[in-house]
């Protein structure tokens, strides 16, 4: 993507989704998608989203098939200054990695996770 590049033009969740059949979270209002890439990986395509935040700066955002079919909450994982946050709903696991501190990542992740009930 180029440096000037302001948004990744035409983020598109349903896109996503036929491409991948995976159902990404809804993303709040405030939030500016930067890039999105799709890679395979052994249980079919997974999505990294680079997004900009008013309140953590830039996060990213994953999904991906771990290729087991489970339901976990939002966890935290601490990392010295860089946070992440993992969910698993059905066959795809989300992760949400940002520098921020431990309670912002668990709430953004919790609010993203909520969306996908």
């Amino acid at each position: 993507a180029m440096s000037s590049q302001t948004a990744a033009p035409g983020y598109n969740a349903d896109e996503i989704r036929a491409a991948t059949a995976i159902v990404m979270p809804s993303l709040p209002a405030e939030w500016t998608v930067r890039d999105v890439q799709i890679y395979p990986s052994q249980f079919g395509p997974s999505v990294e989203m680079a997004v900009e935040t008013r309140e953590m700066g830039l996060v990213s955002l994953f999904a991906i098939r771990p290729g087991t079919f489970d339901v976990v909450g939002p966890t935290v994982v601490p990392s010295g200054e860089v946070s992440s946050a993992y969910f698993q709903i059905g066959e795809v696991a989300y992760a949400v990695v940002a520098r921020s501190d431990i309670q912002g990542i668990d709430l953004t992740a919790e609010a993203l996770a909520k969306t996908l009930y």
